[in-house]
């Protein structure tokens, strides 16, 4: 079995925007994010992506690099690199329009990860949306499965074009995350616990709401968990959700319940267990939201803070 996380999906260049502020722009996209914050909190991880030569396209090649992110071969043969425009305004809350390229980089078959996550845009659009399915339904004989919807309704258009998509990723995946404007967004006819309660019952062992400032609830088959969100001054969102999800995968690393082998442990997950992996999700998703721009913690940044809360 394998050792390492595999995450498959978009990396591409942040335009931030701030009111009157310079622009700025910063290596992002939602699943490079994820394999940043794994990376960074010491884990093998391979990202299998979609990026140019050009400058853009090198200097998100060093920021992976510079955080113990190994880049699929094959990554960089996109004909440009893809970009996200912030804007951000004055509470620190990020609006996102993007310019996608997208496609899935050839995934050997022999690569058999311990964990597997795919997410936002590049996972339900086409081309490669049938062939990130069919990669997860492969990677499932090993792997944890990992999934986040992370909509974008800038490039997804209407919650109709993307719903079976998103809903068939969901059957795929043992743990998913959802913020709640993704699921306003995807079922504005119905209430947010119809959703949840829908989306748990198509098989992850653990579902994750986030909710912002409000913090997150987390569901088994048998418990729910809430748990508050960090104090910490927000400096902006960008990339929160993502370190939340990295740092429950981490969470879940540390607790040795990943890979295939423990499936039916992580459905039992006792109420307390949960509840600790969630609030060390949320400690590093504070981490993040208290500094600009997409730049989760590395391990020895938790580790201080740990000490320093003994």
């Amino acid at each position: 079995m394998g050792t390492q996380a595999v995450v498959i999906g978009e990396a591409l260049t942040d335009i931030i925007e701030r009111p009157g502020q310079m622009d700025e722009e910063h290596p992002g996209g939602s699943p490079m994010n994820v394999a940043i914050g794994l990376g960074r909190l010491g884990h093998p991880v391979l990202l299998g992506t979609w990026i140019g030569r050009d400058p853009r396209g090198q200097e998100i090649a060093a920021h992976c690099a510079a955080s113990q992110v190994k880049l699929l071969p094959g990554s960089d043969q996109a004909e440009r690199t893809s970009t996200a425009l912030a804007q951000v305004d004055a509470d620190g809350h990020a609006e996102y329009t993007f310019d996608l390229l997208w496609q899935v980089p050839s995934i050997p078959a022999r690569l058999g990860p311990l964990v597997a996550h795919v997410g936002s845009m590049s996972a339900v659009l086409e081309p490669g949306a049938d062939e990130i399915a069919a990669l997860l339904s492969r990677a499932s004989a090993n792997a944890t499965i990992c999934y986040d919807p992370n909509v974008r309704p800038d490039i997804m258009r209407a919650p109709e074009s993307v719903r079976a998509r998103i809903e068939r990723l969901i059957g795929l995946a043992d743990v998913v995350k959802v913020s709640t404007e993704d699921i306003a967004w995807l079922y504005p006819q119905r209430s947010e616990a119809e959703s949840c309660a829908d989306w748990l019952g198509r098989g992850p062992a653990v579902l994750i709401l986030t909710r912002g400032g409000d913090g997150a609830t987390g569901w088994t088959a048998g418990a729910s968990v809430d748990v508050p969100a960090g104090s910490s001054r927000v400096a902006d969102t960008v990339g929160a959700g993502d370190s939340f999800m990295s740092g429950f995968i981490h969470a879940l690393w540390g607790a040795d319940l990943l890979g295939a082998q423990r499936r039916e442990a992580l459905k039992q997950i006792p109420k307390p267990t949960l509840h600790e992996l969630l609030s060390t999700a949320a400690k590093i998703a504070e981490i993040t939201c208290s500094r600009p721009g997409a730049d989760p913690p590395w391990l020895s940044e938790l580790s201080q803070l740990a000490s320093s809360d003994r």
